[in-house]
This record gives structure tokens, C-alpha cells and sequence, in this order.
């Protein structure tokens, strides 16, 4: 479960890339994409 949530946190260019080379703004990325992956998840 753990591998399929970072496969698709991936998918996120700038997280694959780690675009972001300070620790707090590649954070931030993280959190924003766990957050658009949680919101487009079909309500069960």
C-alpha cells in the first residue's frame, strides 16, 4: 500500500524530479499532491 501511494505521488513531475532542492518547498509539494490525490478520490 505504502509503494502504490509513492507511485502515485510520482506521477507528480516535480516530486519524481525532486525539482524542488530546499527541504520545506519539496514538503510542501508532497503535501499538495497527497492533497489533489485525496480530493479526486471517489467518495466510497
Amino acid at each position: 500500500m505504502v509503494e502504490r501511494c509513492f507511485s502515485r505521488l510520482k506521477q507528480f513531475r516535480a516530486i519524481a524530479t525532486r525539482f524542488d532542492k530546499l527541504a520545506d518547498r519539496y514538503r510542501a509539494g508532497l503535501v499538495l499532491a497527497s492533497l489533489i490525490r485525496w480530493l479526486r478520490e471517489p467518495a466510497r
